[in-house]
């Protein structure tokens, strides 16, 4: 199959799959709408989202490691999707919390074997893994939209069709693992080998590089609806509109991000990206009015520039576990932020939100310090191929066999020198 047709499919399965993460901060204003919860209790729904995807998305890349289960991505996706379809009914809230950490292991269950495939898929491309982020990226952007369109025409109690994305998802899933395995021996199955030493000390600084990006970007996502009612004097489609931005940037900025790392590398890439959202998360929280939409659209390119880069970073530093670097560059610390939403929740309640945001601004400059160390992993050799054994010495008095006549090495037919094989 064609390398751009499977990481097509798998880029829309993405989509079906991230909407969810997005939808649970979509959500948010609307369960404090209609319950009147304060900000710490609403913050509370987005750390159940994150606690048990943080905890479980390793586990699932260590396992993966071991044995592929392509079966993982149309189950996880179904389950994402049933558990924001479940999160409106009835008016418990802790029926709520525990239908939305059921979201929340679906979607643990499914990245980290959804990287593995994609980079299967991808044969090691920057840019098609990009595409494949890309994906989820606009899976985040259409939730709020979505989100409000459900909410809309009828309240929470219209949360069960939040079902649909998930079912049309799992039937891709099954479909781009089919024809993976028709086309490629059975290359959806296969579990990735180990191609080089593991650099863990740099791994360990990716991964706290990126739990800074997670708390800037969940921080943001659950507030940043409040926070624009706030500074234009604009009503709840204010808000909207404004968390549609911090997700529509990213599509813009992971395409982006695979494209630079072509150009220059990715270390350099994300280091750029780090110290730019430092100036644009500052402009959020202090600039007034609705130039606070521009601000939200350079934060959202800055934090999602390295967000593809950083899975293929991870994956290189720890090549013989691939899935339990994508399990944590793609997960673990993507959704730990979540776990600071609710300390930014309560600051809020005793202060103000522009307080509580301000801390964010110091989070890009934490992961551009850690990127300053952070060398540019080297790409695997692919594997010597083997040398013909010799053949046997003629039998004593008989002719000498021809030379086999040397195919032509390009197009000047002389043979690649070891440097020029070495180069090519």
């Amino acid at each position: 199959m064609p390398r751009n047709k499977a990481i097509l499919l798998l880029s829309v399965g993405h989509a079906c799959v991230d909407v969810y993460q997005g939808a649970v901060a979509a959500l948010v204003p609307f369960f404090v709408a209609e319950r009147d919860y304060t900000y710490a209790a609403a913050s509370g729904i987005v750390l159940a989202a994150s606690l048990l995807s943080s905890v479980a998305q390793p586990l699932f890349g260590v396992l993966t490691d071991r044995w592929a289960m392509p079966w993982l991505l149309p189950l996880s996706t179904f389950l994402g999707g049933l558990g924001i379809a479940l999160s409106g009914l009835g008016g418990s809230y802790a029926l709520t919390l525990v239908f939305v950490a059921v979201s929340g292991v679906g979607v643990a269950a499914y990245h980290p074997e959804s990287a593995r495939v994609a980079r299967v898929a991808s044969k090691g491309s920057h840019t098609a893994m990009g595409w494949f982020s890309l994906g989820g990226n606009l899976g985040f952007a259409v939730a709020p939209l979505m989100v409000a369109g459900v909410m809309t025409a009828g309240g929470l109690r219209l949360t069960p069709l939040f079902v649909v994305p998930a079912l049309a998802g799992s039937v891709l899933c099954l479909l781009v693992v089919r024809m993976l395995d028709r086309t490629s021996g059975g290359g959806a199955r296969k579990a990735v080998t180990a191609a080089g030493a593991d650099d863990r000390a740099s791994f360990v600084k990716l991964a706290l590089a990126v739990v800074c990006r997670s708390i800037v970007f969940i921080g943001l996502s659950t507030f940043i609806s409040f926070y624009t009612q706030q500074r234009t004097g604009g009503g709840t489609a204010s808000g909207t509109a404004a968390l549609c931005v911090l997700y529509l940037g990213g599509a813009v900025g992971t395409v982006l991000g695979g494209n630079l790392a072509n150009r220059w590398d990715r270390v350099t890439v994300v280091r750029g990206s780090y110290l730019m959202t430092v100036a644009a998360v500052a402009g959020i929280v202090f600039a007034p009015g609705p130039v606070i939409y521009l601000f939200v659209a350079l934060t959202s390119a800055g934090l999602y520039i390295p967000f593809s880069l950083q899975v293929t970073l991870g994956q290189d530093y720890l090549p013989s576990r691939v899935g339990t670097a994508s399990g944590i560059t793609l997960g673990l610390t993507v959704s730990i932020g979540g776990l600071v939403s609710p300390v930014i929740g309560s600051v809020a309640d005793a202060t103000s939100l522009q307080t509580a945001l301000a801390p964010l601004i110091a989070m890009p400059a934490l992961a551009w310090l850690l990127f300053r160390t952070l060398p540019e992993p080297v790409a695997p050799k692919p594997a010597a191929p083997e040398q013909a054994a010799p053949e046997p010495a003629p039998a004593a008095g008989s002719a000498p066999a021809p030379e086999p006549v040397q195919q032509a090495a390009g197009a000047s037919g002389a043979e690649l020198s070891p440097s020029r094989r070495d180069a090519r």
